[in-house]
């Protein structure tokens, strides 16, 4: 195993100092991993009892990998060597890094908009396998997926079945309905792992596995990491890093991501999932801010603590309120779950349950049921159609000036979340907004693709304490795809999403900008226009 590696400075070293003490005292790692389910209180217990598989995944894990190998050994036999993932948070974010990192191909389908579903389905269809992931077995996007990927495959003459791999929890609707229709193969996973915890179970390692990553290296790796970080010692490097997370004070509950060649591809955007939904709730928590190797603006607010993910021969020590952070993939997934469970200990919150998640899925299931005709634009501004509250645009005529009267109510220790509902492969240039949005305020600043932050920090913006602003980006599309028995299409599914999340949003009192791109090319260059305005 590579070895682990935390170092900490500033008021990160002084939580460590603070609270390491007192968790090895309490025996909090061994006690983790002996499955106690009171580390976090009673309130926690009964959810916290039915969600600590994670800590023995690695081991309980090990029949898979001759399951997942001879399976992908039958494919190759066959011909069919490109794999697409259909899963949504937990269930795709894991996979995304693993394959990224190990450099395989793997092609992680977890949006809705009909763009990106088409993409997706027009590549190589004869050489392709869906693996659809979902721990519920109800997910709307992965099953809307599975069922447009079936249909695509009959109609190119292929078995339909023969080519379509599930993933989900034992006695989910999506197990049974998966063996009825003779689907080539049902994994099920540990139901005793929450979805944000599951990357070392068969949730992270069968799409990796299928796509050609080595996942018994892997896990030896987090096996071995286990080993160290179960120990109630002053070193454990997860006590450290939990410490770090949640126990500064003030609290510094703004984590900014720098990558600074970590070699591991993505790996802020796991961790984003694992720490906002797993604390973000109760009017607390933690934010992560993944800003990559680029610039990070707002690492100097007081608010901020800085992380940095670097290479396992790195020798700097960290500057200023920073916690650095080194280690192979597979021991820094186990560093992070635990690290997560550590924090949730110090904020006095459950890291197990995700109160507000369900709120944006029930809007968009009451929008999907009620199809209502959408609301006039409040502005028009070329191709850029302009939604708010009445009191947040407040006589806005342009993009300028709904973007400058949102940013004015950015709280003093508030941040921005940037939220794009469209295909985040083709339009990735629209990130770059981001840094030049931190810099014009000094503040924090999110980006994430929607539906799949939904299913990530979407938790976070919601229970979280109530001081960000939001930027919702929707985009009109020349083309939809209809969802096989289905009476919505992609495109009716990804704008309810967005008119459910940004609803829910408003009824917690969030102020929210709406942004709809009648034309995707002319409304996201008049976007970048406007915000490289606000920039200087």
């Amino acid at each position: 195993m590579s070895s682990l590696s935390v170092q900490t400075s500033g008021a990160a070293r002084e939580a460590v100092d603070r609270h390491v003490p007192a968790l090895v005292g309490d025996r909090f790692a061994s006690r983790l991993f002996a499955q106690d389910s009171t580390l976090w209180g009673a309130a926690a217990e009964e959810e916290s009892a039915k969600r600590l598989g994670w800590v023995a995944a690695a081991e309980v894990s090990r029949p898979l990998v001759a399951e997942i190998t001879a399976l992908r050994e039958e494919f190759a036999a066959e011909g069919v060597d490109r794999f697409v993932l259909a899963g949504m948070g937990g269930s795709s974010l894991a996979p995304e890094v693993i394959t990224r990192t190990a450099g395989v191909e793997l092609f992680v389908l977890d949006s809705t908009d009909p763009e990106m579903v088409g993409a997706a389905l027009a590549d190589r269809l004869e050489r392709t396998a869906i693996v659809v992931s979902s721990k519920s077995g109800s997910t709307v996007e992965t099953d809307s997926a599975r069922r447009v990927f079936a249909r695509a495959f009959e109609e190119a003459g292929i078995d339909a079945a023969s080519r379509i791999v599930v993933v989900t929890d034992p006695g989910s609707p999506m197990e049974s309905s998966a063996r009825e229709a003779g689907y080539r193969r049902v994994f099920t996973a540990d139901p005793t792992v929450g979805g944000r915890f599951s990357a070392l179970t068969a949730f992270g390692l069968v799409p990796s596995g299928l796509a050609g990553v080595d996942v018994e290296a892997l896990l030896d790796d987090a096996d071995e990491a286990a080993e160290v970080l179960r120990e109630d010692a002053e070193d454990n490097p997860a006590l450290h890093l939990g410490a770090a997370l949640g126990g500064t004070e003030p609290l510094r509950n703004k984590l900014v991501f720098r990558d600074l060649g970590s070699g591991i591809a993505g790996f802020a955007d796991w961790a984003e999932q694992l720490i906002a939904e797993s604390t973000g709730k109760e009017g607390k928590g933690v934010l992560p801010v993944v800003v990559g190797s680029g610039d990070a603006p707002e690492a100097g607010a007081a608010d901020v603590l800085v992380v940095e993910l670097v290479a396992e021969d790195a020798e700097e020590a960290p500057q200023g309120d920073a916690v650095r952070v080194a280690g192979s993939l597979g021991s820094q997934l186990m560093l992070w779950e635990v690290a997560t469970a550590v924090a949730g200990r110090l904020l006095g919150i459950n890291p197990y349950d995700q109160p507000d998640v369900e709120s944006a899925k029930n809007a968009t299931r009451a929008l999907l049921a009620d199809k209502p005709q959408p609301t006039p634009a409040d502005v028009v501004d070329g191709p850029v159609e302009i939604r708010g509250a009445q009191e947040l645009l407040d006589g806005a005529r342009t993009v300028e000036d709904a973007l400058g009267k949102l940013l004015a109510r950015l709280p003093e220790t508030g941040y921005l979340s940037v939220q794009a509902y469209f295909d985040r492969l083709a339009w990735a240039e629209l990130e770059g907004v981001r840094p030049v949005l931190a810099r014009a305020t000094g503040r924090p600043v999110t980006f994430g693709w929607g539906p799949r932050f939904l299913h990530s920090t979407g938790q976070y913006h919601k229970g979280g304490p109530a001081e960000g602003v939001y930027l919702q980006i929707t985009a009109a599309s020349g083309t939809d795809l209809d969802i096989p028995d289905s009476p919505f299409s992609f495109g009716e599914l990804i704008s309810a999403q967005a008119d459910g999340d940004a609803q829910v949003l408003a009824d917690h009192g969030r102020p929210v900008l709406r942004l709809r791109l009648t034309d995707r090319a002319e409304g996201v260059a008049r976007l970048r226009q406007a915000v490289e305005a606000l920039g200087r």
